[in-house]
């Protein structure tokens, strides 16, 4: 769908410089998500997993984000092998809700109520980031902290449009359940892609 390098605003991540790649097509269907023009994989152009490298190494990029729609719709294990041969660092995004393809130097799943993830994708998660946008999402992201490995990183991060309303709330849960981290969507903030 798209394609550029920028900051990873969010997660355990944050502020390293990363070559975003988002693969359209998704049917997860958050109603609160922020890219829901991504969803008709259909409406955009094909690209060779060589034309995306080049792209990445035309930028002082060392690191890739593979992101969506939802990236575990397609078999990844041919993209992931190209840029793994050219010493490109990988990080995953994906809700989880497909088999997991390729080969990754980081895993973020975040797992949603619309599609729920296999366990075997939580199970290799690196990060576990849940958006709460209401009070049971607490519960939600406690659910599925017993299916990741003890060294995943755990975040909570507010769904935008309601960061006022759940701020407060994710505060007082993380001082209370301090396993938990606080995920803010900071490339918003700085106004970055």
């Amino acid at each position: 769908m798209e394609h550029y390098y920028t900051i990873q605003g969010e997660g355990y991540n944050t502020g390293k410089a990363c070559y975003f790649i988002r693969l359209g097509g998704c049917d997860v269907g958050c109603v609160w998500c922020d890219v829901k023009e991504s969803w008709d994989g259909t409406k955009y152009p094909l690209m060779s997993a060589i034309d995306l490298l080049k792209l990445v190494k035309k930028t002082n990029a060392e690191r890739v984000v593979i992101t969506g729609g939802e990236p575990l719709m397609y078999d990844l294990k041919e993209l992931t092998k190209l840029f793994r041969k050219n010493s490109i660092e990988l990080f995953l995004e994906t809700s989880g809700a497909y088999s997991l393809t390729g080969s990754w130097d980081w895993i973020c799943v975040s797992p949603k109520k619309f599609k729920k993830p296999l366990d075997e994708v939580l199970s290799k998660a690196d990060e576990l980031k849940v958006i709460v946008y209401n009070k049971s999402d607490f519960e939600w992201a406690e659910k599925h902290r017993l299916k990741v490995k003890s060294s995943c990183q755990l975040f909570l991060q507010p769904e935008y449009s309601v960061f006022k309303k759940v701020m407060p709330a994710i505060i007082d849960y993380v001082k209370q359940h301090p396993q938990w981290t606080i995920s803010l969507q900071t490339h918003k903030v700085l106004d970055i892609p």
